[in-house]
């Protein structure tokens, strides 16, 4: 007989990354049941997170780039693992990509669920100032718009915002 063992968390952490103007955490939390497909993504590296190792449950950083002060602000949860992404089968879409169709889909993505707000948003300046998070991939390869988060930094910035831990 197997001796019983013990099982170990299976959630992975994630970074979303966004512009305000184009989808802000008040656009996500104003949507049904404040949950959005996460589209758009034309990355295959950022596709590939979403395509094969995000899965339901997994939580995220909600994080606002291109603006004075980047920085995290909310945490959402994976709701439902990666599609193909329709957004670029529409030759009017501003994601359109003519080499994708739903026969064979090129890119996928998400639905995200906003969970809550950090009780204070950490900015980018924060992360970089804390060696502890030098490895972290935002502060390595950032422009990735979908980026995995490893659990201890995403305790240490719960920690940095006064935010509790999300169960």
């Amino acid at each position: 007989m197997k001796s019983k063992e013990v099982e170990m968390s299976t959630r992975n952490y994630w970074l979303f990354k966004t512009e305000p103007s184009a989808f802000s955490l008040e656009d996500l939390k104003g949507r049904p049941d404040a949950t959005e497909h996460w589209d758009g993504v034309r990355n295959f590296q950022a596709r590939n997170f979403m395509r094969h190792e995000m899965k339901v449950g997994d939580l995220g950083f909600f994080y606002h780039s291109n603006i004075a002060e980047p920085a995290i602000v909310g945490i959402v949860e994976v709701v439902r693992e990666g599609y193909p992404d329709f957004t670029a089968f529409d030759p009017q879409g501003k994601y359109f990509d003519p080499k994708s169709n739903p026969e064979k889909p090129l890119w996928y993505m998400v639905d995200v669920r906003f969970v809550r707000e950090l009780a204070r948003p950490v900015t980018l300046a924060e992360l970089k100032g804390m060696a502890e998070l030098n490895g972290m991939v935002l502060l390595s390869r950032g422009r990735l718009s979908v980026q995995p988060v490893r659990e201890e930094e995403w305790k240490i910035i719960l920690g940095l915002s006064g935010t509790a831990e999300v169960g």
